[in-house]
């Protein structure tokens, strides 16, 4: 590609020296110059039409979403409230307190009782995580999405280009990405990546990194992004509040995403292009990146610790996100009258402090996809955005229905609108999700067309008792 490049620049220089050298000449020597010399006018025509394949492999190329599905356990996997609390006391490794406390934050928490639990808990042995058990969980999830997402876009896997797998707990080796690769036996100059540590963010990370790789891409380019958790390595045996938390609200989840470059081939099949993606990291502020973290405690049990400063976290880091966002979705309606309030807001104050104003940030979009970290976090999001209950509405009831799916969970919220059919051609859907560290990542999508019945998609058998009153 450089050599064309280079062997492009200089028959164009060449053709530019020609054309300056006619041009100082007389009208009629460069009648008798174009006509003696048909080289010249090859030459002309060649590097124009060079120009026009340069200018069509150097644009960015659109980013498509083809499919996507969402990974629903069997049956017996479900894990109500009550048996949460059994496999807790059952393992005899908590104290009455921390039991009474995680009672206390499953009642509190907007988890539902058809949330999934991961093998681990059903199993005889469970007082410990075991390797094995997080090859299980991670296997079941990650393969059961990719197999449904293969079957109904009918991509063979040789297809596939690039391969990106975000898990942020589990990291074995040969990686998670490596496990697909064996499982798909996809070709060997496949590109492949292996996110971890990014939190619940990593779905979005993965497409944010996935675009950037196709709109450069010079030839039609397949990208499969695989999202999951993993929970059975840290599930927290110990007395730790903040490290008790996520025994509450995280749950088992995963997704397998397609995307391509060839509008030629899907445009007309996919359901969405992406408009564009925003990501912001807060790292440098120490409240923010430890707000969320993986650790041990003083007995050496390890788990991941949410802060009480986890919420007033969110609530600051979507802020500065939406600060980033705001100029490239809002109308500039909608940014003048934002203006125009916050100066007659301070004017009325009087120099004292000014009333919160926000911005209508649904202006912007037909749809929105919050972060389900928990019933506190997508309420703070609510207050801080202006967002009322029916835009949080399938956050909310992802998180009864599904518990905290961590990087899957943004998916589950979009099958929620497509088995509603809320989803029509041209509509726009903001995707964004908060990552430990701290970080966002914001997704704005264009719908191609009107969502429709699937057979996979995970709120089929319980869509008709949504939405559920008091979540």
């Amino acid at each position: 590609m450089k050599l064309f490049h280079l062997s492009l620049a200089t028959l164009l220089t060449l053709t530019l020296t020609l054309i300056l050298a006619l041009l100082t000449t007389t009208p009629t020597t460069i009648t008798t110059t174009t006509t003696n010399h048909p080289l010249l006018l090859a030459s002309l025509a060649f590097s124009a039409l060079a120009l026009l394949l340069l200018y069509r492999r150097s644009r960015p190329r659109p980013v498509l979403l083809i499919d996507y599905a969402c990974y629903k356990p069997d049956f017996d996997r479900k894990c109500s409230s009550e048996a949460c609390k059994y496999f807790i006391s059952a393992s005899r490794r908590f104290s009455p307190e921390s039991e009474s406390f995680m009672s206390d934050i499953l009642a509190k928490s907007g988890v539902g009782d058809e949330v999934y639990a991961p093998p681990l808990v059903f199993q005889t042995d469970n007082t410990h995580a075991k390797l094995h058990s997080a090859f299980q969980e991670a296997e079941e999830g990650m393969f059961s999405a990719v197999d449904s997402l293969l079957d109904k876009t009918h991509i063979h896997p040789s297809m596939i280009d690039i391969l990106i797998v975000a898990c942020s707990v589990f990291a074995p080796s040969p990686s998670l990405s490596s496990l697909v690769v064996n499982k798909y036996k996809l070709n060997p100059d496949i590109k492949t990546y292996n996110l971890s540590g990014m939190g619940c963010s990593a779905a979005t990370v993965s497409i944010d990194l996935a675009a950037k790789i196709l709109r450069s891409a010079w030839k039609p380019t397949h990208a499969l992004i695989v999202a999951t958790e993993n929970i059975s390595l840290n599930w927290y045996f110990g007395d730790n509040r903040p490290m008790l938390v996520a025994n509450c609200i995280f749950r088992v989840g995963a997704a397998a995403v397609l995307l391509s470059n060839d509008a030629r081939r899907w445009r007309s099949k996919a359901k969405m292009e992406l408009s564009l993606s925003l990501r912001t990291h807060h790292g440098a502020d120490d409240a923010a990146h430890n707000s969320a973290v993986q650790m041990e405690d003083a007995h050496g049990n390890i788990g991941v610790s949410l802060s009480k400063d986890l919420v007033r976290v969110a609530g600051e880091g979507l802020r500065v996100h939406m600060r980033a966002l705001a100029p490239l979705v809002l109308p500039l309606s909608e940014i003048l009258r934002y203006a125009c309030a916050r100066a007659m807001s301070a004017l009325a104050r009087g120099g004292g402090r000014a009333r919160h104003v926000v911005p209508d940030f649904m202006a912007g979009f037909e749809h929105a996809c919050v972060h389900t970290g928990g019933k506190a976090v997508i309420a703070a999001i609510g207050r801080t955005m202006g967002l009322d209950e029916y835009v949080t509405e399938p956050a909310r009831m992802a998180l009864h229905r599904f518990g905290n799916t961590s990087s899957s969970l943004v998916f589950y919220q979009l099958a929620y609108f497509e088995v509603k059919g809320r989803v029509k051609a041209g509509d726009r859907l903001w995707m964004v999700a908060f990552g430990t560290g701290f970080k966002a990542c914001s997704l704005v999508w264009i719908a191609l067309r009107d969502s429709a019945p699937e057979a996979d998609n995970p709120w089929n058998d319980c869509e008709h008792r949504y939405p559920v009153k008091g979540c």
